[in-house]
């Protein structure tokens, strides 16, 4: 199977109040999930809290999560900085420690143009030779990609996918055959925004990019398994019986949610990185409810 085939459950990254990665706490996530059999780990996205990370700890949470698969599972790599050498060096670590391919956003503060975009992504891909998904994610990034600029990156070498932000319920599948119509379909195309997998995937996009993934393996990899061999009807109910959990991914945010489901779970004690804030009790409890929900529907199939 195709490095961005599948499902991709993206963990979060365990690290203390100083930004110091708990290289156990990372083994124990990602051995979790190769355990449940995903297709690959997403190492160091927006749930893994890339942007929180300085390089150092970037290369120990990628350093630990390799010696926990044991090349049983394809790890792709989040590198994306502010800065182009960064992001480069961020490749070429990733590389070095046995990361399998890599996953950049366009990270900026001031805002990037097409063109500045479009050289940020050739310049990094120039310097590996570890297949590059973009990481399209306007709603962190505050950066849209045009489908021009999608086309354009289609045709640079190492350039091999793209990690679709959620369009509006109802649009994905003419979205996405637009996409594969056009120049883009020479890439892998993914989605990301949990609540839209099931019309994602029954669409036929190539991986979900998935946050339930990163805590919920077995469940998530349900739902693709139930998409590749066509039964719709599970996947329309793995969504339905899933809202409570995608309510609580729109009112807060999966990154947050993730935390406290993790530690619900008893897989992290850890906290986001200080701006964010933990849940309320309250909505831990609320996470909770969901986490017994999405337990329901695991032993009802």
């Amino acid at each position: 199977m195709s490095l961005f085939k599948g499902l991709s459950a993206f963990p979060i990254t365990p690290a203390n109040e100083h930004g110091v990665v708990d290289e156990a706490g990372v083994m124990r996530l990602t051995e979790h999930l190769s355990a449940n059999s995903v297709d690959s780990i997403g190492l160091l996205g927006s749930t893994g809290t890339y942007t929180y990370l300085s390089r150092p700890e970037r290369c120990r949470a990628v350093r630990a999560a390799v010696k926990a698969v044991g090349g049983k599972t394809p790890l792709i790599v989040g590198i994306g900085t502010l800065r182009t050498d960064d992001a480069q060096n961020l490749a070429r670590d990733a590389a070095t420690e046995g990361a399998d391919g890599l996953l950049m956003a366009p990270v900026s503060y001031t805002p990037l143009t097409q063109e500045e975009a479009y050289l940020h992504y050739k310049a990094v891909a120039e310097v590996t030779s570890l297949p590059l998904c973009i990481y399209n994610n306007p709603s962190t990034t505050h950066f849209s990609f045009s489908r021009d600029l999608l086309a354009r990156l289609a045709d640079v070498p190492n350039i091999a996918a793209v990690k679709m932000p959620a369009s509006a319920e109802g649009a994905v599948s003419q979205e996405l055959a637009e996409l594969r119509d056009s120049h883009i379909g020479k890439l892998a195309i993914g989605y990301s925004g949990d609540w839209i997998a099931a019309e994602a995937l029954l669409a036929g996009c190539d991986s979900w990019f998935s946050v339930l993934g990163g805590f919920l393996p077995q469940l998530a990899k349900a739902m693709v398994e139930a998409a590749r061999r066509g039964d719709a009807g599970a996947v329309r109910y793995y969504q339905q019986a899933l809202q409570p959990m995608w309510e609580l991914f729109r009112e807060f945010g999966s990154l947050r949610v993730a935390y406290a489901a993790i530690n619900l779970m008893g897989l992290s004690s850890a906290h986001p990185p200080r701006p964010v804030l933990p849940l309320t009790l309250h909505n831990q409890k609320r996470v909770g409810i969901a986490l017994k929900a999405c337990d329901n529907i695991q032993h009802k199939q």
